[in-house]
Parts: structure tokens; sequence; C-alpha cells
């Protein structure tokens, strides 16, 4: 598969929920950074990240376009979503919708994994949509 099929199999599978297929998809020694905290190193890490955020949050990802060159991506979409419980240090959920640009830089190794996966968004409109 070439970077841009993995890119776009692990979105894919993002918008279906199916976080075993993410996971499928990314090395054990990946790198997820994210808008706000520390990075997490590993798949381990990944996959409680993922959890959480299933657990707090309902996405997907509209208006997607995928630039793809070499062993580089870049993505950009919306994020149409739903507060479903309070996340630590975040407004109290009660079924919040919102929507905002996202994007997101991913690299993949030479065995077809994605070994980073850098997310952008705006918090700040994040806070003010759910009513912080």
């Amino acid at each position: 598969m070439t970077t841009r099929d993995v890119v776009t199999a692990y979105y894919a599978a993002f918008n279906t929920g199916d976080t075993d297929a993410m996971l499928a998809l990314v090395a054990d020694d990946m790198r997820h950074d994210v808008n706000q905290g520390e990075p997490r190193h590993g798949k381990a890490l990944f996959a409680e990240f993922n959890a959480h955020m299933t657990e707090c949050y309902r996405e997907q990802l509209t208006d997607m376009v995928i630039f793809a060159e070499g062993d580089r991506a870049a993505a950009e979409f919306i994020v149409n979503g739903t507060y479903l419980a309070t996340d630590d240090g975040l407004p109290a959920a009660n079924g919040q919708t919102y929507r905002l640009p996202g994007g997101a830089f991913l690299s993949v190794n030479a065995d077809g994994l994605i070994d980073r996966v850098t997310t952008y968004y705006n918090l700040q409109d994040w806070l003010a949509q759910v009513g912080a």
C-alpha cells in the first residue's frame, strides 16, 4: 500500500469507530503528538488514548483532503463531534455538538505502518462551542 492508501485506511477506520483497525495500521513504536499535552510513545499508549476518546467523544471527519509524498502525509478535515462524557479538566459534557477544522501530519515506515501522527485543532474554538 502507498502512504496515501495507509492514511486513507486509517481515517476510514476512525470514521467507523474501528479502533482495532486503526491500531493495526500503526507501528509498535509510533509517536502520537497531540495539540495539547505530552507526546505518547508506543501503540499501547495510543490504544489507551483511543479508548478514552471513544468514552468521551463521538466524532466523524468530513471534507477530508489527504496529501502524500514519499513516506509523509498531511490530512485536512472538519471534525464533527458530540461531547459524550466529561473529560478531566474540561467543561461538563451534556451531549454538546461541535464542528471545527483540524489537521494532521503522519509518517509511514518501511513496513507500511504509521509511525507518527501529529494532530492539530483549535482548542479555544472547541471550548467555546461546548460552552466553556
